[in-house]
């Protein structure tokens, strides 16, 4: 069993001290811990480099401001301690995490005149997804009761953490029922995603994926959608409802920690990865060790 994240060796960049890993410390009273003014960042490390650490930095810091806070660091100043803290911890292959939150000055709804405190820490992190079918199934989804709310209810463009608070409850109640993630929609009723990753599906040679307008329009589908169009698959955002998922040949899903893992199944509808899916694995894989990406074939 891995050690807890609170009791590990190692060093912990915080408020630009870098600091034994266990003395990296936050007060209970907290203003975000108790209202969720809090935002960061998943990246992950490959031979050493960040991959799209530059586009990371710069969502800290927008996520940041959707939530009316200013980090007081610039993309660059970012980009060094992520870094320095990866160089302190000797990480050359697994997982960075940013984090900025609201600090003790005010414990009130209000937090005008709060400090914002800032931390990057690291670790080894090989793989996100474990599939209960064993490697090679793809991972099991389960339709839940938890949907993606209205942009006009929460800020879903921001990577806040009081939006993880439903994503959490969503892969809970998938994990009771036996399967490895959420199978989640909008509020609307239409296909969103998983408890924290975007989903795309495959039919035809074709892709398609649902507009990221109610939820986070993430770094890893971005790449996913450029790559696809770069080796001449045809992809689309649009809109996809629950009842069109039986028609589709493939399914996969996308994220920093999950990079783009083939789902093999959601409810009752069993899916087999197939070629694309294997293709977009090769792809992101080379483009992440920073080789040649496939290119459009005549």
């Amino acid at each position: 069993m891995n050690a807890p994240f609170d009791d590990r060796d190692g060093f912990i960049w915080l408020d630009g001290r870098m600091l034994p890993w266990r003395e990296a410390k936050l007060h209970v009273l907290s203003h975000g811990l108790h209202y969720g003014g809090s935002v960061f960042e998943g990246e992950r490390v490959y031979d050493g480099t960040v991959f799209k650490l530059h586009e990371h930095s710069q969502r800290l810091i927008d996520s940041a401001t959707m939530l009316d806070m200013k980090i007081g660091m610039s993309v660059e100043e970012i980009e060094d301690a992520s870094r320095d803290v990866l160089e302190a911890n000797n990480v050359a292959n697994g997982y960075l995490r940013p984090i900025a939150w609201r600090g003790c000055e005010e414990m009130a709804v209000s937090a005008k005149s709060n400090k914002i405190h800032v931390a990057f820490t690291c670790w080894d992190w090989p793989k996100y997804f474990f599939p209960k079918g064993g490697e090679g199934s793809g991972v099991a989804l389960k339709t839940v009761k938890w949907r993606r709310p209205d942009p006009l209810t929460a800020p879903v463009h921001a990577k806040a953490a009081g939006n993880y608070a439903i994503g959490t409850m969503a892969k809970h109640e998938a994990m009771d029922a036996g399967y490895d993630d959420a199978f989640m929609l909008d509020y609307k009723g239409r296909v969103a995603e998983s408890s924290g990753s975007n989903i795309f599906f495959i039919k035809d040679g074709a892709i398609r994926t649902p507009k990221a307008d109610c939820f986070l329009n993430g770094i890893t589908r971005q790449t996913v959608i450029q790559m696809a169009k770069d080796m001449g698959i045809p992809i689309e955002e649009t809109t996809i409802m629950p009842d069109e998922i039986s028609d589709y040949d493939e399914v996969f899903v996308t994220g920093t920690a999950a990079e783009i893992t083939a789902v093999g199944k959601i409810d009752n509808k069993e899916y087999t990865p197939g070629s694309i899916t294997k293709r977009m694995q090769e792809a992101y894989k080379d483009l992440t060790r920073q080789k040649v990406a496939p290119r459009k074939t005549a």
